[in-house]
């Protein structure tokens, strides 16, 4: 964001200054929210490393990587297996805690473009606009006089009656109307929600991959706006430029400024350390309070997107990832041994009329098949043709009673704590037409790596959501009562949020 600062005009001799209030709160309110974006995008990537320009994320064809562990060849592998740390003096929160970087992440993307649409409006309903955005061609040709004069180890001059030169000022014009769009704009093609209900917006960016590695384009394109403005901020006379964004002019007690803008400075740098440090010794707390912040907009999101995805056959992934280890139980090994003849899907809870259901009562039910995306919360994709019985179809013959309120669904697998996995769903994503219970995959009956028997399909959420060995699904009033009351062994044991629309 523009701060107004006038760096670099001091070879044009005075210029008055005079930044209002709303505009220096502005600059120090995005500084400290651009850099809790940039510290939890980190933490985000890091979960898995590798950039891609295809939606199919096949390994070796990523065009850049930052994980020095080759992927396997030799044996069967998960997706989980590229997670990595990463540092607390780089990411937010740091280490291992995707969970928490996503919270970090979101909701500081509601505080920065909150601030972003005051300043914009202000910058109009006051006149402000007029230092900010070029009203003449010719800013180019000067821009490119200000590179040279920067190149010759000189000054540029101002602009006639701005306190910076047209480089500066087109820089500034460009973050604010371009850059920071076009972030907004690539973070919200990676939702599976807002993909699945307008597949064409995701295209515009090559995909949700394509997305992806824009977005992370733009994290360097930020980054080094940041570096370079720092660095003339510095060089250009630090205390004239302190007093313009701290006290509004650089006329005024520069000595005051200077020590101001420096405590600022610290104080968001000690924002960063104290705010990463009591997430990841009390990251229940940190769940709860960050969640608090864009749980509404995720579930609005999630219960008002309907999926509609139709992709061609010749769009399905070639190797599609697995993530998540099978059931290893003598229960389950049991089942796969008879082929599953002997397994059946339970449905009850807060139900007219419980069900008990073979794989043969399910294949005569309504069946579709439909080819989606799957989206993993790790960052990774893959499309595949899934088929199997309409979720709606299961509600419909067990009458959910009016408590119902959520769908919980039972794995035979058990969670990173050795407790059976499990999920919960909003009941009102159970009728999403694309929402299924799978026991088929690419034309074939679902294998044991993807779910078999049966797996959940939901195609407006993050990957975890969709259960795979499936057991039991059970209708209750509220998930608060199971486990540790968050909504799945993902958010239990990994704080993830329990609506993943984006």
């Amino acid at each position: 964001m523009h701060d107004g600062n006038n760096a670099g005009s001091r070879a044009a001799g005075p210029v008055t200054v005079d930044f209002p209030v709303w505009l220096r709160a502005a600059h120090w309110i995005n500084v400290l929210f651009l850099g809790f974006l940039i510290r939890a995008g980190i933490q985000i990537l890091a979960a898995y490393p590798r950039l891609y320009w295809n939606d199919n994320s096949t390994p070796g064809t990523e065009w850049l990587k930052f994980a020095k562990r080759p992927i396997p060849v030799d044996r069967p592998w998960t997706a989980l297996e590229q997670e990595r740390d990463v540092t607390a003096w780089l990411a937010q929160p740091g280490g291992n805690n995707l969970g928490l970087g996503r919270h970090w992440h979101f909701s500081a993307a509601m505080f920065w473009v909150l601030n972003g649409v005051v300043y914009v409006v202000l910058l109009f309903a006051t006149g402000e606009w007029q230092r900010l955005i070029p009203t003449s061609w010719s800013i180019f040709p000067d821009a490119w006089q200000s590179v040279l004069t920067y190149a010759s180890l000189h000054q540029p001059a101002a602009s006639p009656g701005l306190p910076y030169d047209p480089l500066q000022q087109l820089a500034y014009a460009a973050v604010v109307f371009l850059l920071a769009p076009f972030l907004i704009l690539t973070g919200a093609a990676q939702s599976p929600g807002i993909e699945a209900q307008f597949p064409r917006y995701a295209r515009l960016f090559g995909g949700r991959q394509g997305a992806r590695s824009l977005h992370f384009l733009g994290l360097l394109a930020f980054i080094a706006f940041i570096v370079v403005h720092t660095f003339l901020v510095v060089v250009t006379g630090f205390a004239n430029n302190m007093g313009d964004i701290i006290l509004g002019q650089h006329q005024t007690d520069q000595g005051a400024a200077v020590v101001i803008g420096l405590a600022l400075i610290a104080s968001i740098l000690a924002i960063y350390a104290v705010t990463s440090w009591g997430s990841r010794r009390r990251p229940r707390t940190a769940q709860h309070i960050l969640g608090r912040i864009f749980r509404p907009i995720m579930r609005a999101l999630a219960v008002r997107t309907r999926s509609r995805q139709h992709y061609p056959a010749s769009s399905i992934s070639p190797q599609f990832l697995v993530n998540g280890e099978p059931p290893d139980s003598s229960e389950y090994a049991h089942l796969v041994a008879e082929d599953f003849s002997d397994w059946r899907l339970e449905v009850g809870g807060l139900v007219e009329m419980p069900l008990s259901l073979t794989l043969a009562d399910l294949r005569r039910m309504p069946a579709q098949t439909q080819i989606t995306k799957h989206h993993c919360i790790q960052g990774w994709c893959g499309i595949a043709e899934w088929g199997g019985v309409p979720l709606g179809a299961i509600l419909d013959a067990c009458r959910p009673l009016p408590a119902a309120r959520y769908l919980i669904f039972h794995s035979y697998q058990l969670d990173m704590t050795g407790h059976p996995f499990y999920e919960s769903l909003q009941i009102e994503l159970a009728r999403h037409p694309q929402t299924i219970l799978a026991d088929r995959m690419n034309g074939e009956p679902l294998p044991i790596p993807y779910g078999a028997p049966l797996r959940l399909r939901v195609e407006t959420e993050l990957g975890f959501k969709m259960v795979k060995w499936l057991r039991r699904v059970d209708f209750v009033a509220d998930y608060r009562d199971l486990g540790d009351g968050q909504g799945g062994s993902r958010e239990d044991n990994m704080f993830y949020e329990q609506s993943v629309g984006i």
